[in-house]
């Protein structure tokens, strides 16, 4: 892509919802970027790091971009499950299983006192599943 070996996608599947967790692009690694995001069905892209691309790009393809930023995009999906009803050990190990070494003790402590606030709601307005993308 751009030198740089970055992982792949990371696909996390829980009931009705879907979370890709992928790398940060940038303006010169954008196009491969999309080409990923619709192989996967994208239609949100929650940016929890730093800004490293433009997305006027992304937004023409028809894929929201929402900023929220957030230390670890893995937490993010974790607490994610666990609102969704998914028991913190188990959001975890979920997780491991596709992204081994996802999370630290800091991160595991954190997600061990983490109590749920609501249940999610899975779908949009239409009924429709949302597909997000989480960097």
């Amino acid at each position: 892509m751009d030198g740089m070996n970055r992982p792949a996608p990371v696909e996390v599947t829980y009931k009705n919802i879907r979370f890709l967790i992928t790398h940060n692009p940038t303006n010169v690694t954008l196009n491969k970027f999309i080409e990923e995001l619709k192989k996967y069905g994208v239609t949100t892209i929650v940016r929890v790091c730093e800004a490293t691309y433009d997305i006027t790009l992304v937004e023409k393809e028809g894929i929201h971009v929402l900023d929220w930023p957030f230390d670890d995009a893995p937490v993010l999906v974790a607490l994610a499950l666990i609102e969704g009803g998914m028991k913190y050990e188990d959001a975890v190990q979920f997780i491991r299983q596709k992204q081994h070494g996802a999370f630290n003790s800091k991160q595991l402590l954190y997600l061990e006192k983490y109590h749920p606030k609501m249940r999610l709601r899975f779908k949009d307005s239409n009924g429709h599943r949302n597909n997000c993308c989480i960097q």
